[in-house]
């Protein structure tokens, strides 16, 4: 039985007493969204979802992160979708943090708990439903797939983090690892989602500095993050939001894991614009 926490948005509003300052920052090289940002007056809704609500945590923007939608889905009992998605070229992530959401795919229908890992392929016909007695709460990670001439596109698969066994990072005396749902040479997929894993006193020990794009939502735990040029303190709820070869790197703080979904694209030649 996995011990693991994932940490979700529990919506509501601050007391009029509460300060105005926070963590919250936009920059030209990457944001920080803290956890306490999501609030019911900033959430979303989708057509054709029903008792459901969201909020955007990233979205492409010209200059800044292009290539994909993150999105934290609230779906009420009884609430989902038979039409979720209306963009045929869209390939989809799904983590489900709390609560069972309840899948629909051609090879059957999937329950999915805290945990749950789905990928979708463009094309791709589903549902998403709530069948519990409680709302569930999962990540939704959009990207516009780039095909490649003979190429096949990735095939549908849906799993769970806790039965798929951390990677170690080489030369860290197991404090780094990664959990790969997909393998890295597989070159169907233009897109990973991992979870990263730090332990207490772990670092990532150089200064990432690369192209792929990154959204990063903290599952558990807490960290002192270098983005750029800047030391930031981030927790379980918040999202780091970091435009490509912004110059990366971290400090886990204990006392337990630090614990975080990773987006990133990968596998494909960069775009010429002509």
């Amino acid at each position: 039985m996995s011990t693991s926490r994932y940490y979700a948005a529990p919506g509501g509003l601050p007391p009029q007493t509460n300060k105005l300052t926070d963590r919250a920052v936009f920059t030209p090289a990457y944001a920080v969204i803290p956890g306490g940002v999501l609030t019911d007056i900033v959430t979303s809704a989708l057509p054709f979802w029903r008792d459901t609500r969201l909020w955007v945590l990233s979205r492409p923007m010209s200059g800044f992160s292009e290539t994909f939608s993150q999105y934290l889905m609230e779906v009420a009992p009884g609430g989902g979708s038979d039409h979720p998605e209306a963009d045929p070229t869209a390939e989809a992530v799904l983590f489900v943090v709390d609560g069972t959401l309840t899948l629909e795919l051609a090879d059957g229908t999937h329950t999915m708990a805290p945990g749950g890992y789905a990928f979708i392929p463009p094309g791709t016909p589903w549902r998403a439903s709530n069948r519990g007695d409680a709302a569930v709460r999962f990540h939704w990670i959009r990207k516009a797939y780039e095909a490649v001439p003979g190429i096949d596109t990735p095939p549908a698969f849906v799993t769970n983090e806790n039965d798929i066994e951390p990677i170690e990072m080489p030369d860290c005396g197991g404090v780094w690892a990664t959990t790969r749902f997909v393998d890295p040479q597989d070159l169907r997929h233009d897109m990973h989602v991992n979870i990263v894993t730090l332990r207490p006193g772990g670092v990532i020990p150089f200064a990432e500095t690369h192209v792929m794009e990154h959204g990063l939502y903290v599952l558990e735990g807490k960290a002192v993050y270098h983005l750029n040029q800047d030391w930031v303190e981030v927790e379980a709820g918040d999202y780091l939001w970091l435009r490509a070869f912004c110059p990366q790197a971290c400090y886990a703080g204990g006392p337990g894991p630090f614990r975080y979904l990773l987006y990133k694209d990968v596998n494909r030649h960069m775009t010429l614009h002509r």
